[in-house]
């Protein structure tokens, strides 16, 4: 993921650019909100100028002038501005809250889904924990610039103005001396803007760091236990902690920097207008209610200015958390459907390899021109060594990558150029690690097929040998699993996502070592429920144990991302130099493990690659 540097700049014009964003994009959704949010902030804003103003009146008419008589008019208008400020205060929290937390919500939507459109090759560039920590920050970001902004454009800046209009109303020649306090304001939040946005994006980048690495301990607990790793994850765990509560400190020390700058500055104003308001009274008569009137509204406008000067800081922070939402949202993948792609038509589900070559980094291949076919409603089993190119095969056929060179074709059609979601409706796939979802058993075994109904649902448990089991679970099928299914067994777990492919009722069926978490007796009634769902499908099958492998139409054997061995498993026993052969003996004839380069010097890959090259 794209992530601009830390100490990078926005460009002139950017915060109004990402404010013009923001608004564009949900500005007409909260319109009717928004206008009865500025007219509460309006109101608020006028009630605070009437609050100074009314001071005239009240000491000049009552105080000066003993008119008593106004004193109830007087007193009921105070009450009345501060009612009105008061629901309007509270109409405005409440719809900006309104706003705010359904902002937050649009854009969690919007982000997940965008997520969704990514390729496999994000994720694994990308730790989830990071990932997980930058969104749930970062979405805060667009929150605070479109409430920060309304606060003060339609709150602060018409309050500030309004008292401003009250200050040289009553005394202009001293309003604008007070005024000189602006520019060396305005520099120190220059200032403070700076040092803000680059400690912000460093403290959102740690924290991620920090969330990330508690996910990752929480996820791993048994290898932590297993390996009496506690010390050590404390030790880095406790690093990443006070390197964020050092950052967050430092965003504290910088910010607040403004407060004493500003108190300063407030301090020398009040000063000055109560040395004139005194010099004024000892050198004439003039009745002192504009005066007064002058010093409340410059105490009320300290608010609004104070308020704007942290929150021009405040937006710096908020800028920072949208441009990275931004940077995500506006990823685009790497791996589109071609123009033009159509939905694949899968009616018999022959799957072809044609000279297929792959690599996930430049200098590191990983597949060569591999050549072979997975015949329509029989089974291929792919068996090599680790690191062969197995499960990248299976990955490819998925459209999980583009390829380098070659093709592969199911019923003749080129997969680059049908659309991956009707491909990968075609095919039912159970990886090596099941990966179960936080929810019910039910809600787990229909998510391959989401108009299931919950015959089917059983009835697939049952011929994945998982029904007895999930029977016997607490609620039964509506039993909550936990994250991954933590409540379950590794083997359970793999019943489950092997329920999951034969609900799905697709026609090409990808078992990637799907029994290799399993039992000798689950294995058994695994397979044997496998032989069923694998009936008139085409099934691609990797593994590693015998008992899959043998009864397979076909077996391909791979070794360095090449095809050196092909056909029945009596056909490759037949010669006792194949790779099949050495894998049998290895194993006891029990199972297939992985190749032993050094066991059989005497048949060199180039020989046997001849061997294949020579059958086709």
């Amino acid at each position: 993921m794209t992530v601009a540097n830390n100490n990078s700049k926005p460009a002139p014009g950017e915060v109004f650019a990402v404010l013009k964003r923001i608004f564009g994009e949900n500005g007409r959704e909260y319109l009717g909100l928004y206008i009865v949010t500025i007219i509460c902030l309006a109101v608020m804003a006028a009630t605070t100028g009437l609050a100074a103003w009314i001071m005239k009146p009240l000491v000049d008419d009552i105080f000066v002038h003993r008119m008593y008589e106004r004193a109830p008019i007087i007193c009921g208008s105070v009450i009345l501005i501060f009612f009105v400020r008061g629901i309007a205060n509270y109409g405005q929290a409440v719809t900006l809250a309104k706003i705010g937390n359904n902002v937050v919500a649009r854009y969690q939507k919007r982000v997940f889904q965008h997520l969704m459109r990514l390729g496999v090759d994000f994720f694994n560039e990308t730790r989830s924990g990071r990932l997980a920590a930058r969104i749930n920050e970062n979405v805060g970001g667009v929150r605070d610039l479109m409430g920060l902004t309304l606060r003060s454009v339609a709150g602060d800046i018409v309050s500030l103005i309004g008292l401003i209009g009250v200050m040289v109303w009553q005394q202009p020649y001293l309003a604008a001396s007070v005024l000189v306090v602006g520019p060396p304001l305005v520099w120190a939040v220059n200032y403070i803007m700076r040092r803000v946005r680059r400690v912000t994006r460093e403290s959102v980048t740690i924290n991620s760091h920090l969330i990330g690495a508690m996910q990752e301990t929480v996820q791993g607990i048994a290898v932590v236990k297993a390996f009496t790793m506690e010390d050590q994850l404390s030790v880095r765990v406790g690093e990443l902690v006070d390197l964020a509560e050092a950052r967050y400190n430092k965003i504290a020390r910088v910010s607040e920097r403004l407060g004493p700058f500003t108190e300063m500055l407030a301090g020398f104003a009040v000063a000055g207008v109560i040395g004139f308001a005194a010099y004024q009274a000892a050198t004439t008569n003039h009745p002192p209610g504009d005066v007064l009137a002058f010093i409340t509204a410059l105490l009320l406008a300290y608010d609004p200015a104070r308020r704007l000067a942290r929150t021009q800081v405040g937006l710096e922070r908020a800028l920072v958390n949208a441009r990275m939402i931004y940077e995500l949202l506006d990823l685009e993948p790497r791996q589109r459907d071609v123009p033009g792609a159509v939905a694949a038509k899968i009616e018999q589900g022959e799957v072809r390899f044609k000279d297929v070559s792959f690599a996930y980094t430049e200098n590191n291949p990983v597949l060569h021109k591999v050549n072979f076919t997975a015949a329509a409603g029989k089974t291929t089993a792919i068996v090599g060594a680790s690191g062969a190119g197995k499960t990248t095969l299976v990955a490819l056929l998925q459209r999980f990558y583009d390829l380098d060179g070659g093709k592969i074709e199911i019923d003749g059609q080129d997969i680059s150029k049908v659309t991956k979601r009707s491909l990968r409706q075609s095919i039912a796939y159970v990886s090596q690690q099941p990966y179960l979802f936080e929810g019910s058993i039910r809600d787990n075994i229909r998510y391959g097929r989401p108009d299931a109904s919950d015959a089917e649902v059983e009835q697939a448990a049952d011929r994945a040998a998982a029904d007895e089991f999930i029977r016997q679970q607490p609620e039964g099928y509506d039993t909550q699993i936990g994250e991954n299914g933590a409540n379950l067994s590794g083997g359970q777990r793999q019943r489950v996502s092997i329920a999951r492919a034969i609900v799905r009722r697709a026609p090409i069926l990808l078992l990637d070592e799907a029994t290799s978490a399993l039992d000798n007796e689950s294995e058994a009634r695994v397979q044997q429920a496998l032989g069923e769902v694998m009936q008139g499908r085409t099934t691609i099958v990797i593994a590693h144990r015998l008992s899959t492998v043998v009864n397979a139409d076909r077996i391909v054997v791979l070794e360095q991302g090449r095809v050196i061995e092909e056909g029945t498993h009596a056909s490759l026993m037949a010669d006792p130099h194949s790779a099949y052969a050495r894998f049998h003996r290895l194993q006891g004839g029990k199972g297939l493990g992985l190749i032993d380069d050094k066991a059989d010097e005497k048949q060199p890959v180039k020989r046997r690659a001849k061997k294949v090259a020579g059958r086709n």
